[in-house]
């Protein structure tokens, strides 16, 4: 396969999983924010946190200065200006597959042409007319679709290791960013830890990552922090776990590297990434600083990202 194939088959299943983050992160902020703000230190509100954590900071205040709630509903989902909001995304997914159209499905191009056909028609509805919610509804629905048409469709060749890897290095950052929401929007004062207040803000997280019926089969009772950092980071069922995201990428790349007859610093990186998360345990992580945990690990994703590139997506590929 050409290089370019493969980073176009990347980059579809990195920028629909990035659309899909953006929309839980959406669905965070607007039910973190139906509480009564906590006030005190920290971020100003619950929507300046999720700038921080997806890091769109900077170019949000850039366009629009004070984080408004409405105008940061519209910078994550139709601002164009912003590479990560969920127009950008589904557009630059859909331009990616029209690219390399014939290493697709026909039920893949239908489910990403569809989406962006749809996006157009949102983006000439008067913004009224629609809320946040039916928003975030309609991009998961669509990220879904088109991960279904990739999982049932297309054929276990290095096409599909490529489109998994997207989809795995993708979802392990932002696994990591919306457990860093959390962080950014933690009560300022000790003795909150642990009220209802806190654990609210956790079942949250849960529903936004569509694992909170998940979470109550595999551990039942009381959400608490280190029950929630065991589920998202450390237990292996959990499908948008750290370590769930680090194995599978193991996987593909170790299909990878047996196809092309070439192991690669990549495979060896992620596997200490996963074998580092396997010798953890929450108390650890907590010891540590779970932002600073997650911080490290967003970093040691990052890396891995540029050995991927640098290996197979930077050259041509036979």
């Amino acid at each position: 396969m050409l290089s370019r194939t493969a980073d176009n088959l990347y980059w579809i299943a990195r920028y629909m999983e990035r659309a899909e983050t953006m929309a839980r992160l959406l669905q965070v902020g607007e039910r973190i924010s139906l509480l009564p703000n906590s006030g005190g230190e920290g971020f100003r509100n619950e929507w300046d946190s999720l700038l921080h954590a997806s890091g769109t900071a900077e170019g949000f205040a850039r366009k629009y200065g004070d984080p408004v709630q409405r105008n940061i509903e519209s910078y994550f989902f139709f601002d164009h200006d912003n590479p990560s909001s969920i127009a950008s995304c589904i557009e630059r997914a859909r331009e990616n597959a029209r690219i390399v159209r014939t290493a697709l499905t026909v039920q893949m191009w239908d489910a990403l042409n569809t989406a962006f056909q749809e996006l157009r028609q949102l983006e000439r509805t008067p913004r009224s007319e629609i809320d946040i919610t039916r928003l975030a509804e309609w991009t998961t629905a669509k990220a879904a679709m088109v991960k279904g048409t990739i999982e049932t469709t297309h054929l276990r060749n290095d096409g599909w290791d490529f489109l998994n890897l997207g989809y795995l290095i993708e979802r392990a950052d932002n696994t990591a960013r919306l457990m860093d929401v959390k962080y950014y929007v933690l009560l300022p004062q000790i003795e909150y830890v642990g009220s209802g207040f806190d654990n609210y803000q956790w079942a949250t997280l849960l529903r936004a990552l569509s694992v909170h019926r998940a979470f109550y089969w595999a551990y039942g009772g009381e959400v608490t922090a280190k029950k929630i950092a065991d589920f998202l980071i450390l237990n292996p069922r959990c499908p948008r776990s750290l370590i769930t995201c680090a194995g599978g990428i193991v996987g593909h790349l170790d299909r990878l590297a047996e196809d092309y007859n070439r192991p690669t610093q990549a495979q060896a990186h992620a596997r200490r990434m996963t074998e580092g998360l396997a010798a953890h345990t929450p108390d650890m992580i907590f010891d540590e600083g779970l932002h600073e945990f997650l911080t490290r690990f967003v970093g040691d994703t990052a890396q891995l990202a540029g050995m991927v590139h640098e290996t197979y997506l930077s050259g041509d590929m036979r």
